[in-house]
């Protein structure tokens, strides 16, 4: 095998196809990428068995063929030479030679037949998702997915299909993010569900550049494959049941608490300072006109920050975590927000003022 590229040309999809590799595997080839040089064209794939990314490009091919090359010192490689560099790569026995200008690297290979896929298999639904709106559903609730719980179907994002909208929901018991595309998917014809691993979500995000560019999305038993121009990313799906979300999201929220967003989030950011290392919880005195935020530590220092605010009820006291609200305040993009809750041992139920498509819970807690 032997191709000639330019360095910009193959940068970013050499450096998004790293990214799915882990740098610990079981199996020495999962630390490899596999190259395929075709006609004129590039085919470059990196697994982890769960995450699979397919990116393809054109490339000057003189001999066809494929291999497995290292792909972080490829990677490193690639990018330390500069900019404007024509590149070859060629595959000589059990030997990768990466040449441009007076540089010439040699790395190790291995059999491309020892490559693994993971496996795929027929799509129960596909639909259309501008990169946009996939994007939009990401960032609006990837945050509130769970690392390593033991309850390994939060570890992940729910994508639900259904003929109306795409909606997407994580939660990591303590809370919740739920964001919805309204747009129609012709041929869908049922509501299908499916938990997409934190992984999967994450390198998903990293491909999507947020213009209105389609994706192709289909949805199997055990799969989810979404192509979007030269890339393929293919994930397993977790196997697990996914929390009732629809039961979690309070319905009966009669005080109501509104502001600026950007003020309330730097109160919090300044109150948070001093809050408890571990518990990080700060308490929320409610008022008509105004919001007391205090926060004290084991060090009996003490944060205290006043903000104006709307307020429809009786006076309130309830505590939550500070790093729970600035999630939700970073993420929210409209100017002012509200808090829903009906007492102190209520969920909180939080949304940007003219913003129905992402809404947020928040647990409280006892201070």
């Amino acid at each position: 095998m032997k191709f000639t590229i330019q360095r910009e040309q193959l940068l970013k999809p050499l450096l998004l196809v790293t990214g799915v590799v882990e740098r610990r595997q079981t199996l020495p080839v999962l630390a490899n990428l596999l190259v395929k040089a075709s006609e004129n064209r590039l085919e470059i794939t990196g697994t982890d068995l769960e995450v699979e990314l397919v990116v393809q490009c054109d490339a000057q091919v003189e001999q066809t063929g494929e291999a497995t090359i290292p792909a972080r010192k490829l990677a490193d490689i690639w990018r330390s030479l500069g900019e404007g560099a024509e590149v070859s790569v060629a595959v000589e026995g059990d030997r990768a030679v990466v040449r441009s200008g007076r540089s010439k690297f040699t790395l190790a290979t291995l059999p491309a037949a020892d490559f693994p896929k993971v496996p795929g298999g027929e799509a129960d639904v596909s639909l259309q998702l501008s990169q946009k709106s996939m994007g939009s559903l990401i960032d609006d609730v990837s945050f509130a997915m769970a690392q390593q719980d033991v309850r390994y179907f939060l570890n992940g994002m729910l994508l639900e299909v259904a003929a109306g909208h795409t909606r997407a929901v994580a939660t990591d018991g303590h809370r919740l993010a739920m964001s919805t595309c309204m747009e129609a998917n012709p041929g869908v014809d049922k509501r299908v569900q499916a938990i997409v691993p934190r992984k999967g979500v994450l390198e998903l995000g990293r491909l999507l550049d947020g213009d209105n560019e389609t994706l192709e999305l289909q949805l199997g038993g055990n799969h989810l494959r979404v192509q979007s121009g030269d890339y393929t990313l293919t994930t397993k799906l977790v196997d697990g049941q996914f929390p009732d979300y629809e039961k979690v999201i309070p319905s009966d929220a009669s005080r109501h608490l509104s502001g600026d967003r950007e003020t309330l989030r730097n109160a919090f950011q300044r109150a948070s300072i001093l809050s408890n290392e571990k518990y990080r919880g700060v308490r929320l005195l409610v008022e008509p006109e105004q919001l007391t935020i205090q926060a004290n530590n084991p060090e009996q220092e003490e944060a205290e920050e006043v903000v104006a605010i709307a307020f429809n009820g009786d006076n309130l006291e309830i505590g939550f975590n500070v790093s729970y609200l600035l999630d939700v305040l970073n993420v929210l993009k409209t100017d002012a927000i509200t808090l829903s809750v009906s007492d102190a041992n209520s969920s909180a139920l939080i949304e940007g003022n003219g913003n129905d498509a992402a809404v947020y819970v928040v647990m409280p807690m006892r201070l």
